[in-house]
């Protein structure tokens, strides 16, 4: 009988806990969203299903969305870090904003891919959390990628050069603020813009939560390589505070 009362009282907290979108042995739940009132890339879908499947090898659970609905103070708190892959233009309401905003300032963590740089360019606040927006590309080609800071879950097992094919983004409104990850080498490519100084990748502390951003992940064939794969899969483990 002992045994049966502390069963049930262990499960009883166990329900609480997932009731209160609280992690449960480690497994956090994180939401991608991905919609576009712009561009729209055509490896979305790729990038939300290649998520799905790095999280169940991972440990830790993935919901994909793009109704901005779900940007409510209730439906956030079940997860440890919203994804925006690929997002562009104006994606959320002004309440959505303030949700979304309460959720980071509530300690919880947000990782930006590719185009989430292209995304909010009138809301100051989430210019400041990505840490940049996009201002101009030139074709896809290859170039290299200085790896700066490798102390970091996402650039751990890079090389210190990292050459690849992407849309190599120029950006403006940089904040200075973020911690560097990664920087384009401009000598390796034609049309960069940016100079000695062309972040690629970087993370920071704002407004009490955490948040990280790449600005990798254009194509399609990005999402089936191991080491952009464990890239995304450092940068989620550092939103969700692992």
């Amino acid at each position: 009988m002992k045994h049966f009362k502390k069963a049930v009282w262990f499960a009883a907290l166990m329900l609480l806990a997932m009731a209160n979108g609280m992690r449960v042995y480690g497994q956090a739940r994180i939401l991608v969203f991905s919609k576009t009132t712009g561009f729209r890339h055509d490896n979305i879908e790729k990038g939300a299903e290649t998520i799905k499947q790095l999280g169940a090898k991972q440990g830790f659970a993935v919901d994909h969305t793009e109704d901005a609905s779900a940007f409510t103070d209730e439906n956030l708190k079940q997860y440890q870090a919203v994804v925006f892959l690929s997002t562009t233009g104006t994606v959320l309401d002004a309440n959505q904003k303030a949700a979304f905003m309460h959720y980071i300032q509530a300690g919880n963590g947000f990782v930006g891919i590719h185009a989430a740089s292209d995304t909010e360019y009138e809301w100051p606040w989430y210019g400041k959390l990505v840490g940049a927006y996009f201002l101009s590309h030139p074709q896809v080609q290859d170039a290299d990628i200085h790896v700066v800071d490798k102390s970091h879950p996402a650039t751990a097992h890079l090389p210190d050069v990292w050459n690849r094919k992407d849309e190599w983004y120029d950006f403006k409104d940089l904040n200075d603020e973020v911690k560097l990850l990664m920087r384009l080498d401009e000598k390796s490519y034609k049309g960069g813009k940016m100079g000695d100084y062309h972040p690629m990748s970087w993370y920071h502390q704002y407004d009490g939560g955490r948040a990280f951003y790449t600005a990798l992940g254009h194509t399609k064939e990005a999402f089936d390589e191991p080491a952009f794969q464990q890239h995304i899969v450092g940068a989620i483990r550092y939103a969700i505070g692992d």
